[in-house]
């Protein structure tokens, strides 16, 4: 199928759902332009294809799937499929606020749809929602993290990914916060912020300090933006 194809297919979801195409692109964690660019070449014919790792981000958002975006499924009515997978958001991460939990109550967890992808069948998905500043310039605040846990997948830390991170201070308080994994000059390893804030710019040791234990506890696959 032709990208202008694909387009109006986005277009009638849009309708439908009465989304714009910014808030879309949006929640699918996506950039807030994405469906305006395709819009843009699909009208210049300066791209024929779209990419289907874009399509399986937007399509859980549309409430249809990556086969009926493609025109695969064209006698299908556009609704949720098997590669739609529904994640539960049972708690926050938020710098700076300690407490003896950052899990929710049973009556504030929310799920949210995520494209299901074959390589993370074999595992659970979390998901946490981002409160304050402390990685702005990343995610906006009630941006949902959808995060595989590391000791059921075994994988090792990469650096450039985010995490998501608890730290438990002496009196057995928590904080949990997301961070991007990075190496200095002297390859020490640090969870870093990315901030606009002042008071969010420090890095974590990954080892923790003297007056606290950091236990990194998944790696992000999904950004989901909830309005």
């Amino acid at each position: 199928m032709e990208l202008r194809d694909v387009v109006k297919r986005v277009e009638s979801r849009l309708s439908e759902l009465g989304l714009s195409a910014a808030a879309a692109s949006t929640r699918a964690g996506l950039s807030k332009d994405a469906i305006r660019n395709m819009q843009r070449a699909a009208k210049d014919g300066t791209r024929q294809g779209v990419s289907t790792n874009t399509l399986a981000a937007l399509a859980p958002v549309l409430d249809t799937n990556v086969a009926w975006l493609l025109g695969d499924r064209a006698d299908d009515e556009p609704g949720e499929s098997e590669d739609v997978r529904h994640v539960k958001v049972t708690g926050f991460v938020q710098a700076g606020a300690w407490a003896e939990t950052w899990e929710w109550s049973d009556d504030e967890v929310y799920s949210v749809p995520v494209p299901d992808d074959p390589a993370l069948r074999a595992f659970g998905l979390h998901a946490a929602e981002t409160r304050g500043p402390s990685m702005n310039k990343r995610y906006p605040e009630k941006t949902v993290l959808v995060f595989t846990d590391l000791i059921e997948t075994g994988a090792a830390l990469e650096l450039g990914k985010r995490y998501i991170v608890e730290r438990e201070r002496a009196d057995g308080l928590r904080e949990a916060t997301v961070k991007t994994l990075w190496r200095d000059e002297n390859d020490k390893i640090w969870l870093l912020p990315e901030s606009n804030d002042p008071r969010f710019q420090e890095p974590i040791p990954i080892d923790g300090g003297e007056d606290d234990t950091v236990r990194v506890v998944g790696r992000v696959v999904y950004a989901v933006s909830k309005e």
